[in-house]
């Protein structure tokens, strides 16, 4: 058996995934958003011709950004900025310019002392070394960088070279310090609230715990990825996972799953234009077909990867697939070609010190000497092998080297070697669940027991071999168990007959009582089977009857609501208003007054039909119903201020949920004040909640409890706070109201905090 380097594909965890793919200029943007408020002066330009860029070709994007860069003249943070975005464009197309672009950036950074831009210049630097697999000078690179955020706290930037020293350090098989390196970069992330940049780490760690053996942490890793990439609709965060699960069911012998998950991720990057997310699917289709013995498919697949990655100059996955080429050649007989392959790939993987691919080369190199006869030279490189795995804890690749050399002491006939190192290869099998080496150790035991006379144990072994073989049996596998059956028989037939008589005993005696339990197992399973029945039906009754309970709490709640929004009192109060206004002749004070007034009830009946509303209606029946207030007398001072982010005809929230708190300001905070009445009413977006803060200045909450006694609410405060609770729920988002007396503060009067549910609408 040939183990070959599986997992090569990763979400963005390839550093010149960074800049080649949409999804990594998506989150670079993200960081140039998150740094634009400390350096808003160049920030304005940046924004046009990135978020332009998103919509029109790369080529017009580096026009766009020459033609920047030459109107731009000054020397400053700009144009170190437009120099450093144009190395980032030109960096997957040609990497002369960007280099030349990178260091006319790094020049101005330097003279300039601007930490950000020498921070931007070092990590594309790292980048640059580590494709061209200098890990030694990227790693030294991002250090530098890291120290540049550091000192200018800038979190994205600190976490975005933590996962690059993660990847760093996963090319060079330090995979324990490459999970340490992104666990770091999560807690950042997950501190900014970036989905995306989560969704790369966790990736990242899968890849590193199945490069370390640990395939259940990977594949745990890889759904949790899946689904955050699904939930926030990230398709090509979708495309990677889709990789990486294709190369772990690989592994597990599930080949068709990975044929399916692979060639979805092929079209993602066909689709981009991806040169190197189209050799790495390429590479990973070629394992697969290898592993089904369609070596024509597999040979395809591996010359393409080949010729984009020598294109691209990825010497990594040159490297492999020269290895996975000789694989071919090896199964079509053709041994020298396979050894010049082989002799390839070990080269260029030494060149690049990937010590894993290093070990997989010797392995391979192994199983032709075995071919050719060559046992001793065949186990000294199966050692060689064996021992770097021991060294970086690749324990995938090491039952492949111990049961290869136990394959050199059967073709010895050392059977007494060989069965120490399948017994201890066929453990670590299992552990991994590797089915491919389980099989071959099993075919290697069915040969050493029988060589050893030991034909029960040679028959369960190939028995075992028999279940883990995928194909159908040939003839050779048929006649081979005939075979072993004879011997078996005939060695029993040798026994005297009282023992086949205590054998006829005991198998009639076992056969009864393999009956007994084979009934009592199916009591249990259909006792089992009405259990889950009843339970599963219990909780989906249990669902259905609190959907119906929520429901109907909410529709009781927005009906009180409607009720006490248009209560009797202003109800009357307005009319007897309007009456005194007619009585005294303000014809023209009156009209106004019942055009308000209608145009309130009409906002807040039609509000009252939808379960969300635009927030510019919303505030419009507020603002009517504080003119309503206003109107005879200008009794109170109202203001409302809207946070520059906030445009209400993109947000929608319930409706009624602010009014009735001003209108509780109205009713009790100001029993005795007729002068200096305020009420300010202010709406902020911060961290993705919707916040109104209402404040006044009248006696305060505390001072109302006291007065009143029991400290008993509104009836439409405490209605509103009980449909908040029901809006929260039924939205899956945080809705809570706080009232604070202001004097805790040093202030008059009583302030409310509204966190509303709402729904923001896409722009146009």
């Amino acid at each position: 058996m040939i183990l070959k380097e599986q997992t090569f594909s990763r979400h963005k965890a390839s550093l010149a995934k960074v800049c080649s793919s949409n999804p990594i200029k998506k989150v670079f943007l993200n960081r140039v958003l998150l740094h634009s408020l400390r350096y808003c002066h160049w920030f304005l330009v940046l924004f046009v011709l990135f978020f332009q860029g998103n919509v029109q070709a790369q080529t017009k994007k580096i026009d766009s950004l020459k033609t920047a860069l030459e109107k731009h003249t000054e020397s400053d943070s700009t144009q170190v900025m437009l120099l450093y975005y144009l190395a980032f464009e030109h960096f997957r197309t040609d990497l002369g310019i960007s280099n030349d672009y990178l260091q006319k950036a790094e020049v101005l950074s330097d003279s300039l002392d601007f930490n950000a831009g020498k921070a931007r210049v070092l990590y594309l630097k790292g980048i640059l070394e580590n494709t061209r697999s200098e890990y030694g000078k990227s790693l030294d690179y991002f250090q530098q960088s890291l120290d540049y955020y550091k000192s200018i706290n800038h979190k994205a930037g600190i976490a975005s070279i933590y996962t690059a020293f993660g990847i760093t350090h996963y090319d060079l098989s330090q995979y324990d310090e490459a999970i340490e390196a992104y666990k770091k970069a999560s807690e950042i992330y997950a501190a900014l609230k970036d989905t995306t940049e989560l969704v790369t780490c966790l990736i990242n760690s899968g890849n590193a715990y199945s490069e370390s053996g640990n395939f259940n942490d990977a594949i745990s890793n890889y759904k949790h990825a899946l689904k955050l990439s699904e939930d926030s609709r990230d398709e090509d965060g979708v495309s990677y996972v889709y990789t990486n699960l294709g190369v772990v069911y690989k592994k597990q012998g599930n080949y068709p799953l990975a044929i399916d998950y692979l060639n979805k991720a092929l079209d993602f990057d066909k689709k981009t234009g991806d040169m190197l997310g189209m050799a790495i699917k390429l590479h990973d289709l070629g394992e697969v077909y290898n592993s089904l013995k369609d070596n024509e498919k597999s040979l395809r697949y591996h010359q393409q990867s080949l010729a984009y990655s020598t294109k691209i100059g990825n010497k990594r996955l040159m490297a492999m697939n020269e290895a996975s080429i000789g694989n071919i050649f090896k199964d079509e007989k053709a041994y020298s070609k396979a050894l010049e392959n082989y002799q390839r790939s070990l080269e260029t993987s030494r060149q690049i010190e990937n010590v894993r691919h290093t070990a997989i080369c010797y392995n391979n190199i192994a199983e032709v000497n075995l071919l050719l006869d060559e046992p001793v030279q065949a186990r000294t490189n199966f050692m060689e092998a064996r021992d770097i795995c021991l060294n970086t804890g690749n324990r995938d690749i090491l039952p492949t080297s111990l049961l290869g050399i136990a394959e050199t002491y059967v073709f010895e006939k050392k059977y007494r070697e060989a069965l120490a190192f399948v017994n201890e290869g066929k453990q670590m099998a299992e552990e991994l669940e590797l089915l491919e080496n389980q099989k071959k150790a099993a075919g290697l035991l069915t040969i050493i027991y029988e060589n050893t006379h030991l034909y029960k144990k040679a028959l369960e072994s190939h028995q075992q071999f028999k279940a883990l073989n995928d194909s159908l049996f040939n003839k050779e596998n048929i006649e081979k168990i005939t075979q072993i059956e004879y011997e078996y028989k005939y060695k029993q037939a040798l026994d005297s007959a009282n023992i086949r008589e205590l054998k006829l005993t005991k198998t009639v005696l076992a056969t009864s009582q393999d009956l007994d339990r084979s009934n009592q197992n199916l009591l249990w399973a259909i006792i089992g089977i009405l259990l889950v029945s009843i339970f599963l039906g219990s909780m989906i009754f249990y669902q259905k009857f609190n959907t119906i309970k929520v429901k109907n709490q909410s529709i009781i709640t927005e009906q009180k609501l409607l009720r006490s929004q248009m209560n009797p009192h202003f109800v009357f109060n307005s009319l007897s208003v309007l009456q005194g206004m007619i009585l005294n002749k303000e014809e023209k004070k009156s009209v106004d007054y019942l055009a308000k007034f209608s145009r309130l009830l009409r906002i807040t009946l039609e509000n009252s039909r939808d379960k969300m509303v635009l927030l510019s209606q919303e505030l419009a029946a507020v603002e009517n119903y504080m003119a309503l207030q206003n109107l005879e007398n200008d009794a109170y001072e109202f203001s409302i201020t809207i946070d520059e982010g906030i445009d209400g005809s993109l947000f929608k929230i319930p409706p009624m949920l602010i009014q009735p708190f001003i209108e509780n300001a109205i009713e009790h905070a100001f029993a005795k004040q007729t002068t200096d009445r305020k009420i300010e009413m202010h709406l902020k977006y911060l961290n993705e909640e919707l916040v109104c803060i209402i404040k006044d200045n009248g006696i305060g909450i505390d001072s109302q409890k006291e007065k009143n006694g029991n400290g008993k609410k509104s009836l439409a405060t405490q209605i509103t706070s009980e449909r908040l609770k029901i809006l929260s729920t039924y939205f899956k988002m945080k809705g809570s109201v706080a009232i604070e007396d202001r004097a805790k503060y040093n202030k008059k009067g009583t302030v409310v905090t509204l966190v509303l549910p709402h729904e923001k609408l896409e722009t146009a």
